[in-house]
């Protein structure tokens, strides 16, 4: 699963580079991709995650432990 937020899902989306005389040719728009470490206190251990800012938002507003169990559920991070 390469380019995809771990918590929020976000992927890459595929659009046009529209030029002055409106010629158009593909383009794609990556998300803004973090590999960020966090520490879990209930692990007492770092886990790295490959987030989106809007994903780093949310773990901080929600917490680690919960934004991870969410994660899983959705099948986004597969448990080891």
């Amino acid at each position: 699963m390469a380019r995809v937020c771990q918590v929020t899902g976000k992927k890459r989306m595929i659009g046009n580079n529209v030029s002055h005389s409106k010629r158009r040719t593909k383009r794609e728009f990556a998300p803004n991709l973090k590999t960020k470490k966090f520490w879990s206190e209930e692990e007492q251990r770092f886990i790295t995650l490959k987030v989106s800012c809007k994903g780093m938002k949310t773990i901080y507003k929600n917490g680690l432990a919960d934004t991870i169990k969410k994660s899983q559920e959705k099948g986004l991070i597969k448990v080891v």
